[in-house]
């Protein structure tokens, strides 16, 4: 009986020992992908710990690649456009033009071609896609409005009758000194008049009373005899009329009021006085281009014979001009001949050139 009791107390011991130990814990030592028998220890209610063996079902999260043949449905196959050649816009002017060409003549400008033919400067610029008032001489130009029709060339002398003789009217040479002023030169009182041998020039300087006008005064212009190559290659030919020289009156910014002329020994006759001169009456600057003034008061001038001749009258400004005045000596004398210029107004350029004067005889 004490045997037994013994025996007991000695499982209940092993019983009091086996619950005091730390229980292990479950270690799954790799991931399957299906069900596997792995060896786990348990706690087990026993004075001893035995390993068995059991099946854990653990979820595994399995990611699978499968290869699939897809074949793609065809999409279908738009038509290729057909290319046509572009073929190019004929071209149109913007503006129709009706007209006919000119060809620029030596001393010509915007506004005497405008003025021979009886349009506008602004049209000829347009007509032309000029975007200034430059033009030379060669140039074609398209006239708005023009027929191209010239003036009827003057009908020719008829041939003389049989057994008449005809009658060459005399010759009569240039009576002016230096007529082209091709010769020496002079300075006049000041180092900025240089006057053509054989002429005189005056410069008033007095109130410029004129209406319309400045008010004011007159100042005095600088005067130069000069050559061709000291002129702009494209102005050459407008402003030397003959020969290789030209007299250049100029001041900015003032009016200007001067006369050049020459006392000449004359017989009893008639005569004729022909001056020419270009008015470069300037009233500014469009890139660089001359914008001549418009107003024919702006440049005046008139001849002089003794204390007579013509009144002031005005001028056509940015081309070549020709005055002529017929006069008579009753007697044998010296006869004071030239031409007087003014400028009434306030300009960017009060200038003129001066060349090819002639006095001749008339019958």
């Amino acid at each position: 009986m004490k045997f037994r009791y013994f025996f007991l107390l000695i499982i209940a011991m092993a019983l009091l020992a086996a619950c005091a130990s730390e229980p292990e814990t479950l270690i799954v030592t790799r991931i399957v992908n299906q069900e596997v028998t792995v060896e786990v220890t348990r706690i087990v209610e026993q004075f001893a710990t035995v390993e068995v063996p059991a099946t854990v079902e653990v979820p595994v999260e399995v990611t699978r690649l499968v290869a699939m043949v897809v074949t793609p449905t065809p999409e279908a196959q738009q038509p290729a456009p057909t290319v046509e050649p572009t073929v190019p816009p004929t071209a149109v002017p913007t503006t129709q033009l009706s007209g006919s060409i000119y060809t620029v003549q030596a001393g010509d400008t915007l506004y005497s071609i405008a003025t021979r033919f009886g349009t506008a400067v602004d049209d000829i610029k347009t007509a032309n896609n000029l975007t200034g008032d430059a033009i030379v001489t060669g140039q074609e130009l398209i006239i708005p409005g023009w027929d191209g029709a010239l003036p009827p060339a003057d009908q020719p002398t008829p041939p003389p009758a049989a057994g008449e003789t005809p009658v060459a009217p005399a010759p009569s040479a240039n009576l002016l000194p230096n007529p082209s002023f091709e010769g020496d030169w002079y300075f006049h009182l000041y180092n900025e008049l240089q006057i053509p041998e054989g002429w005189q020039l005056t410069t008033d300087e007095g109130p410029n009373t004129l209406e319309p006008g400045a008010g004011g005064l007159f100042f005095r212009p600088e005067v130069r005899v000069v050559p061709y190559y000291d002129l702009p290659p494209a102005e050459q030919s407008i402003f030397v009329f003959d020969g290789d020289k030209t007299v250049k009156a100029f001041k900015g910014g003032a009016p200007t009021s001067f006369s050049l002329f020459a006392d000449v020994a004359l017989q009893p006759g008639s005569y004729r006085l022909q001056v020419r001169f270009f008015p470069d009456t300037v009233i500014g600057y469009d890139n660089s281009q001359k914008v001549f003034a418009s107003d024919p008061l702006a440049a005046e001038v008139r001849i002089i014979v003794d204390n007579g001749g013509t009144a002031w009258q005005g001028t056509q400004i940015g081309q070549r001009n020709t005055v002529t005045f017929d006069f008579t000596v009753s007697e044998a004398r010296t006869v004071r001949v030239g031409a007087s210029f003014r400028n009434r107004f306030v300009m960017a350029n009060n200038g003129w050139f001066i060349d090819d004067w002639s006095l001749v005889a008339i019958p």
